[in-house]
């Protein structure tokens, strides 16, 4: 019996090929999005859940008062992790201290590679729960000792055994490979870690932190902890609120210290006026809603084409009736078939998403791959095919295996003038997510494109920043730019503490003229050499730049725009700004430069003459000369004065570009997922469209008997999908701007919502349903009416 169903169903598929290619691949495509879209979901939510210790695991934060506003910050003293075990040990199982994420050199023998990693306290093992593949869970403990991910160890020495290997690090000192652990996973939040160094050679390397006065006034490192078994997050968190403050009340008397669970590093890691805001979650909750409402627009498709096509089977059913059978057999025969097709749609889905996968990360930033051997995936799949074939067929397994054979085959049987109505009302549905989604698309590449069209106050046209791991470049600093300004590779070139595109350093200990006693205040204050100005292209709204022909200028500023007006300086050239109570004379004014966020208000900023060695050089290329030879010119010339660090550089406006990547990947995804939506209604549309010509046959072959033109004919039947399609346009404007003007509301630097926006949308979605139902209108009015109107 369910072979003879399967039968029927597949010749119903073959016999009405049109419909059912739409029926199939337009449910499969809407599939296929659902399933790209949850695998995404899944990424998000897993971040970081590979580690063991995922929910004990915390970062030591602050939120702080400065400027007038409430900071949160990551960084913190060196001696932050030793204060909490002498402390709370009891309420902690791990607490350690780390520095931030970084490049150096490592070198050994002729092979000089610069990668990322960190130093860590030796527990690190345990608590990211690392897989040593070589090496013991004690391979930290000597200070001289570095552990190195899987893949950076086949990078580095290929088949061979890098058990005990010496390697050179920034040129300084020699550590030994003591392990080879496991590569993370690239949804980690330490997945840059190519390799682990002890903090006790951190802290050797850097004599700095031992001479400190008071080490809770530098904020440099991070701290991580693992919470004890039995202890509450929140509990602990609690706990630890008033430790910096006990240390350093005056410098410090606002600091809060809290824990920030792991959990919430990657989804949750924005904060406002001392309050979790969200962040990547937002995202989530956006593309799980997108994903439901393009499978929503699929299972549309299928149950509007469905049901219109089970009217044309009245007879059918009639005859099928009359020679005996049953309701029952019916009602199987029509869910039978509905399941094969949405199974056959399933499978197709699961080819699209293999297909599209490899594109779909690039896209994305992600490694996602098919969760094929997930049993909650194929759970969900199956169970979704089910639900869908079952709605989707008790229209015809429930409605017209009720018919009475006796009306249906004397011709009396008449569907009902109301039975159009839900195919309607879920047209207008389909579109109003449709055009919500297109309008939704421009207004974030407009949101983008404002923010990139904001002036950045300086040229980044050939600006290229390099990272200085040894002292090289600074010892030869002359000379070198020297050399390279005489072979006309570079226009000029300059030493600074933080490279054009963010801020590394910030300060406090500022006094100036006015200031309220009680303002704590944190400054970016960038350390440069003379030539900075010059290099980066800055621009003087007041005063002069630095020069070496004025020995004072060892003790001077220059500051932007905004800090004059943070300050309330009138006439600030001249002016003196202390400095941890050493008095700066304000040089000169600049517009503020985008250095951070292009989303945001420029920080007050000061840049000063740097006494020592700074962390970038910045060189600025000759324009009137090919980019490729001052490159190859720059790496001899610094090959012969740098022989150590790899020659390794990037273009500023490239660097600058990156900020605008989770916009652009949501601009993106956006639009993808758009265009599917709108192909997915189209495809309906189109099947519609197919339908109302050929129920209409024989009115449209008499209209055109009585001289109707082909003109006459196409507005009569693109007429009702075209007001179907304007009123999802009024539904779905006042839904895009509500939920557009509160995302846009996140940045302080947005672009407007104008009307042509909904203009441009309403056009757009009117064009795309004239061209598809236009396709099928036309050809039903040139078709001869004498073929029309013969008998059946």
């Amino acid at each position: 019996m369910i072979s003879n169903y399967l039968k029927i169903a597949l010749r119903n598929i073959y016999k009405y090929k049109g419909y059912s290619f739409i029926n199939i691949f337009g449910l499969a495509t809407g599939m296929a999005v659902a399933i790209l879209i949850g695998l995404w979901i899944y990424d998000e939510l897993s971040y970081d859940k590979h580690h063991a210790n995922y929910n004990r695991i915390a970062q030591v934060m602050q939120h702080r008062t400065f400027n007038g506003k409430i900071a949160t910050h990551k960084s913190m003293p060196a001696v932050m992790a030793e204060e909490i075990r002498n402390n709370y040990g009891s309420d902690f199982k791990y607490v350690l201290q780390s520095s931030w994420t970084s490049i150096h050199i490592l070198a050994h023998g002729e092979k000089k590679l610069s990668k990322t990693g960190n130093f860590f306290e030796p527990q690190v093992i345990d608590m990211l729960s690392l897989k040593m593949l070589k090496g013991t869970q004690a391979s930290l403990n000597e200070p001289s000792s570095i552990i190195l991910s899987e893949s950076f160890a086949k990078s580095f020495f290929g088949d061979t055994d890098p058990m005990d290997k010496i390697i050179k690090l920034d040129s300084k000192t020699d550590v030994k490979v003591t392990g080879v652990y496991e590569d993370l996973p690239y949804n980690s939040s330490f997945r840059d870690m190519n390799y682990v160094l002890p903090w006790q050679l951190y802290l050797n390397l850097n004599d700095w932190i031992k001479k400190m006065e008071n080490p809770w006034d530098s904020n440099f490192s991070q701290t991580f902890v693992q919470i004890a078994d039995n202890a509450d997050m929140e509990a602990v968190s609690k706990k630890i609120v008033d430790i910096k403050r006990k240390k350093t009340p005056r410098e410090n008397s606002n600091a809060q210290v809290f824990l920030h669970p792991m959990s919430k590093w990657y989804l949750f890691p924005e904060f406002k006026d001392g309050h979790n805001t969200g962040g990547r979650i937002e995202f989530v909750w956006l593309f799980g809603i997108i994903g439901i409402f393009v499978l929503l627009l699929a299972c549309i498709n299928f149950m509007n084409l469905s049901t219109a096509r089970s009217e044309k089977r009245a007879k059918e059913v009639g005859i099928r009736k009359s020679i005996g059978s049953v309701r029952s057999q019916l009602i199987i025969q029509f869910f039978s078939e509905s399941l094969l097709v949405v199974a056959l749609a399933f499978l197709i889905s699961l080819v699209l998403v293999y297909v599209l996968t490899p594109s779909f990360n690039e896209l994305a930033d992600k490694k996602i791959a098919i969760l094929w051997t997930n049993p909650i995936f194929w759970l969900l799949g199956i169970t979704f095919s089910i639900i869908t074939g079952l709605i989707a067929g008790s229209y015809p397994a429930l409605y017209l295996s009720s018919f009475q054979p006796v009306k249906v085959l004397k011709g009396t049987f008449r569907v009902g003038r109301f039975a159009s109505v839900p195919r309607k009302v879920l047209v207008v549905l389909q579109f109003t997510v449709s055009v919500t989604l297109i309008i939704g698309t421009i207004i974030v590449f407009r949101q983008i494109q404002h923010a990139k069209n904001r002036p950045v106050g300086y040229n980044r046209d050939g600006l290229i920043n390099m990272y200085m791991m040894t002292d090289d470049i600074h010892k030869h600093f002359d000379v070198i730019r020297n050399e390279l300004i005489n072979s006309a590779a570079i226009l000029d070139m300059t030493e600074s503490g933080s490279p054009t595109t963010e801020v590394w350093n910030t300060n406090g200990g500022f006094d100036w003229e006015g200031k309220d006693p009680n303002l704590a205040v944190d400054f970016p204050n960038n350390g440069v050499t003379q030539s900075y100005g010059k290099t980066v292209g800055w621009q003087f709204k007041e005063g002069r730049d630095f020069s070496k022909e004025f020995a004072s200028d060892s003790s001077a500023f220059v500051v932007n725009e905004s800090a004059v007006k943070f300050m309330g300086l009138k006439n600030p050239v001249g002016k003196f700004v202390k400095w941890n109570g050493t008095p700066y004379k304000i040089i000169g004014v600049i517009k503020d430069m985008v250095v951070q966020s292009p989303y945001s208000p420029v920080r007050a900023s000061l840049f000063h003459i740097s006494g020592s060695a700074e962390s970038v050089v910045i060189l600025k290329l000759n324009p009137e000369k090919n980019s490729k030879e001052s490159l190859d010119k720059i790496e001899t010339v610094l090959k012969k004065y740098n022989p150590a660090a790899p020659f390794e550089y990037q273009f500023v406006d490239q660097e600058y570009a990156h900020k605008f990547g989770d916009e652009e990947r949501v601009g993106k995804l956006s639009t993808f997922f758009a265009i599917l939506a709108i192909f997915i209604s189209c495809l309906g549309l189109f099947g519609l469209a197919s339908f109302v010509a050929e129920q209409r046959t024989k009115e449209i072959g008499v209209r055109k008997v009585l001289g109707a033109s082909v003109l006459n004919l196409w507005q009569l039947l693109s007429k009702d999908f075209v007001i179907l399609v304007l009123i999802s346009c009024f539904i779905a404007i006042p839904i895009a701007y509500f939920y557009l003007n509160g995302w846009l509301q996140r940045y302080d630097y947005r672009t407007d919502i104008s009307w042509w926006i909904f203009a441009v949308s309403v056009a757009g979605a009117l064009f795309i349903t004239l061209l598809t139902v236009s396709f099928q209108a036309i050809k039903a009015a040139i078709a001869n009416p004498v073929k029309s109107l013969k008998t059946e």
